[in-house]
């Protein structure tokens, strides 16, 4: 057990969504205080169990509504933040821009205008994506590449990023900004990501979409090495004087679709029938990231390779299919 998280009392906005069910997780079994916000409420007893619910103080609420987030934070006495709540699936950003824009845009004003007021939060951790950098020629992503985003969810980002830039230099807000390659394992059940619906449908037996056509590349890294980012990132974060930084994470191994579905096919021993589709609109076709930054700074680096955390989250699956 790691003895700084012991009763240190944490707001996590979007616990209960793939990435903070699995660091809510992390978290309570370091002897975490746990005041978690979601949109719903599901208690699904996936990566959460019942028992991990009876520890979390659960509050039904939208990150739109800033006075419900200056309450909550004051009540609570917050003095760390994990800010994961946002729309993050790209198809439904673009059929609804306007609830794109106020949960991830908005959102993250609202918990940061929060903080500023309150005064008493040490750290705040933002949670963006690679895909705040928008379409770039030159790869991999560095932290200080352009921030370019075109389309909805890509600008929502992009703008974020800039909002709690403007935050730490205007106000001296600690906050920092994460940004990840494809994060998969475990808990995922946002189908339209291509990892968990490829094992879905081995296990299923039906036919896999593809909406590109099968040659976008990204980097893909396991949900266990980027809890252990963030968990590294706000422990270092005062010590190292981190306020104000931007890390990127991810195992820089990029691979098109297609050779993805092969090495999960092999790992499987099964064959995956899949259709390309070619449809795929408004997606930047190569993305990944540089994280010597990481490396550097932080002294992190995935524990996972690619192999090994596709066996665990297939083995996952099977257990949660069955």
């Amino acid at each position: 057990m790691n003895n700084f998280w012991k009763n240190k009392r944490i707001l996590v906005t979007g616990y209960e969504g793939f990435l903070g069910s699995n660091l809510t997780k992390w978290l309570l079994n370091n002897k975490a205080r746990i005041i978690g916000i979601d949109i719903d409420v599901r208690r699904d007893k996936t990566i959460l169990t019942e028992n991990d619910y009876d520890k979390i103080t659960v509050i039904k609420g939208n990150i739109s509504d800033f006075d419900f987030l200056k309450e909550i934070i004051s009540k609570y006495k917050i003095e760390i933040i994990f800010h994961l709540a946002a729309e993050a699936i790209v198809e439904r950003a673009l059929k609804d821009p306007l609830k794109t824009f106020s949960s991830n845009i908005e959102g993250t004003w609202n918990i940061l205008e929060a903080c500023r007021q309150y005064g008493k939060v040490g750290t705040i951790i933002i949670a963006s994506s690679d895909k705040a950098y928008g379409s770039h020629k030159k790869l991999p992503y560095k932290e200080d590449a352009p921030l370019i985003g075109n389309h909805p969810y890509d600008v929502s980002k992009s703008c974020a990023d800039l909002i709690a830039y403007a935050y730490y230099h205007t106000y001296n807000l600690p906050v920092a900004v994460t940004r990840c390659g494809n994060i998969y394992g475990p808990g995922d059940f946002n189908f339209s990501r291509i990892i968990p619906d490829a094992i879905r449908c081995l296990i299923t037996g039906e036919t896999l979409l593809i909406r590109s056509d099968g040659r976008f590349t990204r980097d893909y890294v396991y949900v266990d090495d980027i809890v252990n980012g963030y968990v590294m990132l706000a422990e270092k974060m005062k010590k190292k004087k981190l306020q104000g930084e931007v890390f990127n994470f991810s195992d820089e191994n990029p691979l098109a679709v297609i050779k993805l579905l092969e090495i999960i096919s092999a790992l499987t021993k099964q064959k995956l029938n899949y259709r390309v589709l070619n449809k795929a609109k408004y997606e930047i076709k190569d993305q990944f990231l540089d994280s010597s930054k990481a490396r550097r700074l932080l002294g992190w680096k995935p524990k996972y390779t690619l192999k090994e955390g596709f066996k665990e989250t297939i083995e996952w699956y099977k257990r949660y299919f069955s």
